[in-house]
């Protein structure tokens, strides 16, 4: 945004200060010096989140488990009993509530970021702000909830008698690649749905799609060798092998599949954080 100057004479003959906000022409990414300016805001869209989550809740923060730990029993009696789906020599249930965790922050980070921006119509469209904060906030707010799933992870680990190996010292750039495949993700559908509000409809469909399509009930190893790599390209596969490779020794860390879906993770970053930027422009006018 830009602007600014000084006012003509209103009549009283006092010459005041004015801003003009308009803005700029071409394709953007993130402006993070206006993001620093505005950090107070984002402090408090992401600590107004998470007071929503909880406020007046019987079981609190309990519920950042119950999902993934409710998921993993069903998956664990029809795909790991069932079905005998293998889970690289671990148990199957923390093979899989491993994997859920990251799902489910996954999934829910997409979900409320999409839906984000209709949700504060009214916020936008009488204040200016740097729009990008309205979806990033459930992002970031959501790692509360994760923090609170991996606690139980850390328990089942010790029941389960698994333990990580030096592998887990890149669990923090596996994190990294997480959010912003889901903070870019949720960046082009919250700007979509602004525009096309049935977007909202067909989310429910494509995550359960995607879900499928991620190695979250099955092994990437399940697959043929020469297709690991085709695979990788699904941002998903690699983060959540990464996180097992790395929590749970499951396999060789798979650095090549890393590198593939971690750089499809930041192409759909800046690819969400470009169309956001182009179409903010019009976000008052449609939402």
């Amino acid at each position: 945004m830009s602007g600014g100057g000084l006012a003509t004479n209103t009549g009283g003959g006092e010459i005041k200060p004015y801003l003009v906000i308009k803005p700029k022409k071409g394709w953007q990414l993130i402006d993070f010096r206006e993001l620093k300016e505005y950090r107070d805001l984002f402090y408090f869209l992401v600590a107004r989140d998470v007071k929503i989550r909880y406020k007046q809740t019987v079981l609190g923060g309990l519920w950042a488990v119950i999902q993934p730990l409710f998921m993993m029993i069903v998956f664990t009696l029809f795909f790991g009993r069932l079905a005998g789906i293998p889970s690289d020599g671990v148990p199957y249930p923390i093979f899989n509530y491993t994997a859920m965790v990251i799902w489910t922050y996954f999934a829910g980070s997409v979900t409320f970021s999409s839906n984000s921006l209709v949700q504060e119509n009214t916020l936008i469209s009488k204040v200016y702000f740097p729009r990008l904060m309205v979806p990033l906030a459930p992002v970031i707010a959501l790692l509360l909830d994760f923090a609170i799933a991996l606690v139980l992870l850390a328990g089942m680990m010790i029941v389960f008698r698994v333990y990580p190996g030096p592998e887990a010292l890149l669990v923090p750039i596996l994190l990294l690649l997480l959010v912003l495949t889901a903070s870019g993700t949720g960046m082009f559908l919250a700007a979509l749905n602004a525009k096309y509000r049935d977007i909202r409809y067909t989310l429910t469909f494509l995550l359960q799609f995607w879900m499928f399509a991620s190695p979250v009930v099955y092994p990437a190893s399940i697959l043929p060798e020469k297709y690991h790599l085709l695979y990788a390209i699904n941002p998903m596969a690699g983060i959540i092998e990464g996180f097992r490779s790395a929590l749970l020794g499951t396999t060789a860390f798979p650095f090549l599949m890393v590198l593939i879906s971690g750089a499809v993770g930041i192409i759909i970053f800046v690819g969400g954080a470009l169309y956001f930027k182009q179409t903010e422009r019009n976000f008052a006018d449609i939402i």
